[in-house]
């Protein structure tokens, strides 16, 4: 049986229990970083990851860049002017490396490859339904995004090179006009520091940063969701809107036989807006719903994410015979959650029975089920047959240690 990757440690893929000291956090534990620090206050962490390196070389990154399905973008300050595109972009595209001033970002690189993904994943002491992507900027010496701020929380971890960082807890957030970018009018710094392989700034939302590349740079982005209350409010209505559509079958319509004729055919009709506002009243929800909706919406993939399913699959009973050797891992790319009532798996729910629950809270929050643990379910043919319908459709890898 293949070894198990020192980035695969038992249980949590090597993120920190709440309460173990580490060194990812400057030497405090997770319960004490979020009660002190989580969207709160900067830190800065001196060697969070000590030897670390760039899951990807420079030329790999270039790559991925070139990809239909990777969101990427080029950012350049030639001759004092800001300038941005968006990928993808042939290697003959970018400008040369010796150029000065330019950075190439390239988002959810957890989701193409596997260090990305390892990487990341060290910072599951933060619920899997916060976390975001791993977004990889390259710099050549000078280049930067200029002085912003962002709506979420962050951690910058240094991983080539180096990068000055300068932050502020900015009051005046208004942007300079007729920017392709949003970059602050007026930056005022109060702290600065050079971070170096292995440094990470922890930035809650709104904290204005500005990072300068000192030579070539690379630097690890490990952001976090947060919808806005209009995203929120709109999809959750509309996730309401569906499953009233579900369960009444054949939609109801409005229907008014009291209207009487009108002189004044463009007004709006004060009997409509009155049913109207009485179909309105009568929707409801509850903690149910809003946990529904919560585990859809943030289980489900990203619109470029497209999933891999296996060109020649195995049928069920050798899919579980390699299962047994090898064990199972969920797909980079798969989001599954769950709550003691329902899972969500890349935005499909289902409900959790009694027999799901004996193994897939496991499977959401290890990412994988070692060979000796499947070997130990496998009499429960519902169990196979609902992990080989994912194998095919690539959401699972029948290779726990791949």
């Amino acid at each position: 049986m293949p070894k198990r990757p020192p980035e695969a440690t038992a249980g949590r893929l090597n993120a920190p229990l709440p309460d173990e000291v580490t060194p990812l956090l400057g030497n405090q534990t997770p319960t004490q970083f979020m009660r002190r620090y989580w969207q709160k206050k900067p830190l800065l962490i001196r060697q969070a990851i000590p030897d670390i390196q760039a899951p990807l070389a420079r030329e790999d990154l270039f790559e991925l860049a070139d990809l239909d399905d990777v969101e990427s973008r080029l950012i350049t300050h030639f001759r004092n002017t800001w300038a941005l595109e968006h990928g993808p972009f042939a290697p003959d595209e970018l400008p040369s490396v010796k150029k000065r001033e330019w950075t190439l970002l390239v988002q959810g690189v957890n989701l193409h490859d596997d260090r990305a993904h390892a990487l990341m994943n060290r910072f599951r002491f933060i619920p899997d339904a916060r976390l975001d992507d791993l977004m990889i900027s390259y710099a050549t010496d000078g280049g930067g995004v200029g002085a912003h701020f962002d709506s979420y929380d962050v951690f910058l971890l240094q991983v080539h090179g180096k990068r000055r960082w300068r932050i502020g807890a900015q009051r005046d957030l208004s942007l300079k006009p007729g920017l392709p970018l949003k970059v602050l009018q007026h930056f005022d710094a109060e702290e600065e520091w050079v971070l170096e392989p292995g440094d990470m700034l922890y930035l809650p939302p709104h904290i204005a940063h500005d990072g300068v590349a000192e030579g070539e740079c690379m630097t690890a982005s490990i952001g976090f969701r947060a919808p806005s209350t209009q995203e929120l409010t709109g999809q959750f209505l509309y996730h309401l809107a569906e499953r009233a559509g579900d369960a009444n079958g054949a939609a109801a319509h409005y229907r008014d036989p009291k209207q009487e004729p009108v002189a004044h055919p463009a007004e709006l009709p004060p009997l409509l807006v009155e049913r109207v506002g009485a179909i309105l009243a009568t929707v409801s929800w509850d903690e149910k719903d809003v946990a529904s909706f919560l585990g859809s919406y943030l289980s489900e993939p990203k619109a470029n994410v497209v999933f891999d399913p296996p060109a020649r699959p195995l049928s069920e009973q050798k899919f579980v015979e390699r299962a047994k050797k090898s064990g199972l891992r969920l797909d980079r790319k798969s989001i599954l959650l769950y709550n003691k009532r329902s899972y969500f798996l890349n935005g499909e729910a289902e409900i959790l029975d009694a027999k799901l629950k004996k193994w897939l809270p496991e499977l959401a929050d290890n990412r994988l089920l070692e060979a000796k643990r499947f070997v130990t379910l496998a009499d429960d043919s519902s169990m196979t047959a609902l992990l080989h319908e994912w194998y095919r459709a690539g959401w699972i890898q029948a290779d726990a240690y791949a």
